[in-house]
Formats: C-alpha cells, structure tokens, sequence
C-alpha cells in the first residue's frame, strides 16, 4: 500500500515537471528568440582569362570539372616567349662582360703597349728636333730653301703632339676606365635583367591556372582561338562557401549583426542542417522583391542579407531555395575568418 501512494504522489509530480520544462523550453523557441529567413543559394564567379595575347593551345578541363587552387587549365603557344628570354639572357651574359671588363681596368698588358707608344714618340721628337736644327743652320747660310726649314719645323710641332697623345693615352690606361662609366654599365645591366624577368614572367603567363577552388561553369573558348587579356577562357564558380541571398525585415534589423550563428534547411537535404553565418547586411533599405513576397508585403522596407555557409559537400547549389534560422538569445556576433572553408 505505501509503494501505491509514492506512485501516486510521484506521477503528478513528474508530469508537473514535464509540463513546466516544455513551457520554458517553448518560451526560447518562440518567433521572438528565432529569426526565420527564406531565400535562395548565390554562388561567386570568375572570369579566367590569360595575361598575354596569343593563340590557344591546350585547355585542360571541361564544363563540369572541379578544380582546386593552382590548377592548370589552358595555355597559349609559348614559342616566341622562350625566344624573348633566351635573348635577353644573352643581353644579360653580355652586359656582365662590359661590367666585368670595366671593373677590371686596363690589362698590363696595355699599359706596356701605352708606354711603348710614349717611347715611340720621344725618339721621334728627338729626331725632329735635331732635323730642326740642322735645317736651321743650313737656312741661316743660305744652303737650303726657306721651305725646308717650315718643314722641319712642322714636323717638329707634329711629332710634339703626338707625343702629348702618346702620353694621354697612357695615364687613362693607368687609371682605368672612368666611375660614370661603371655606373651606367652597373644601370645597363639592371636593365637587362629586368627586361628578362618581364620576359620570363610573359612566358609564365602563358599558362593559365584556377584563382580558386571551384566548379568550371562555361568553357567559351576553343583550342586554336586567339586569346587577349580582355577574353575570357573560363568561367567559374567558387561554391565553397556559398551564400544565401535573403531579405530581413526591418522590424528585426535591430537583432541581427554580422558574425551571428545561423542555421540552413533545404527541401532538397531534409536530413541535413548546415552551419552559417550573418556575413553582410545592407546599409541601405529597398523594397521587397516581387519574386519572393506576396502581394501584401510587396510594399515593406527590408534589408538585403547573406548568410554564408561552408559546402564542402557541394550540395548547395546556385539557385536552391533555403530556409535560414537565426537564434537571437545566446548568439554573439563573431569574427570568422577570410577564408573558413575549404576547398
């Protein structure tokens, strides 16, 4: 009899407690704690295109194909770009040549050539200005023409300068070349070496890779097609993470602020919940698109938002339409990072 009266007493007691936690527990599932959003998958897009003008000679995929980060995808003929940087590096070897012989100064060898030279010119003076005299004492006696003593003494003013050229010529030998002329051949080769890195660069641009981890959307372009920088070889669609395009209604901006958690259902996964959050809200109200609202609400303010979400499984796709819950207790906005999915 006693264990009869504990059940009895005891059965009121549990449901009272059960009762009373499922009021509280609704309480915190009521519309005022839980924002409710509908809208539908946006996805980004490249357009790939290469850096250089030239004709197509290998695309590497096809619509459909999933690329990750660096792929390759196509190239352009590469033939006159490897022209290009094979003769600048001979530019290059060449301009090291100058430099080093600049830098070098004057062989021993033409210096001895220089003082050789300088040699060469005193004893031709020397012989000149024993002609001069002679000349002139043979003038004073009336045994030679004028002419012959100008002539001697010509000679004599001639081999005088080439003397001093002679011995010019040697102190620019000792010396070495001059330190403008060491810089501007220092410029020179700067220059050549700049010219064969924009060249090897043009030769790597040659070949185009993925920007990003992602889906090719359209393959535009053909094998033989001439290709510039303004035409596009590729397109495509970075769908990790991807976002949700929905309205919030103004009455609820308030709540709401980037960084919050939130929650993403599609009729398409009803077994699968996927992890978001408020990344953008508009500054700016507009009215709500026609598309999406019925006539009533046609005329309300709202707020543009997107909701992101990671999608490593790539099941969220352009175009899907979603639900997105957004708790409002107990959800700090925070700070996720630049790039929190991967690829």
């Amino acid at each position: 009899m006693p264990k009869k009266k504990y059940i009895l007493v005891l059965v009121p007691l549990l449901v009272t407690v059960g009762v009373t936690g499922y009021f509280f527990w609704s309480r915190t599932r009521t519309p005022e704690n839980l924002l409710t959003l509908y809208g539908n998958i946006d996805i980004r897009q490249v357009q790939t295109a290469l850096d250089d003008n030239g004709r197509l000679l290998d695309l590497k995929v096809q619509e459909g194909d999933r690329v990750r980060k660096g792929q390759l995808l196509a190239e352009i003929d590469p033939v006159r770009f490897r022209d290009a940087v094979d003769r600048d590096i001979a530019n290059v070897a060449a301009q090291k040549q100058v430099l080093a012989r600049l830098l070098a100064g004057s062989r021993p060898e033409e210096i001895a050539e220089a003082r050789a030279e300088v040699a060469a010119a005193q004893a031709t003076l020397s012989n000149a200005e024993i002609t001069w005299r002679r000349q002139q004492a043979l003038a004073a006696r009336r045994y030679v023409p004028e002419q012959s003593l100008d002539n001697a003494a010509t000679a004599l003013k001639t081999t005088r300068a080439n003397l001093d050229h002679a011995q010019q010529a040697l102190t620019l030998a000792i010396k070495g070349p001059r330190q403008e002329e060491i810089a501007a051949a220092r410029h020179q080769l700067q220059a050549d070496k700049a010219t064969l890195a924009l060249a090897r660069r043009a030769l790597v641009d040659t070949r185009l890779y993925a920007p990003e981890g992602g889906v090719i959307q359209d393959r535009i372009l053909e094998p033989g097609d001439m290709v510039s920088p303004q035409t596009p070889v590729f397109t495509l669609a970075l769908d990790n993470p991807v976002w949700v395009r929905a309205y919030l209604p103004e009455k609820a901006l308030g709540r709401i602020r980037p960084g919050m958690k939130a929650t993403i259902d599609s009729d398409s996964f009803p077994d699968r919940r996927f992890t978001g959050w408020v990344g953008f809200i508009s500054p700016t109200a507009e009215f709500t698109p026609k598309t999406v609202q019925t006539t009533e609400l046609r005329t309300e303010l709202v707020y543009r938002v997107r909701v992101y979400a990671c999608n490593p499984g790539h099941r969220l796709r352009l175009g899907m339409p979603v639900t997105v819950q957004i708790p409002l207790l107990h959800n700090p906005p925070q700070n996720p990072p630049t790039h929190p999915c991967g690829n």
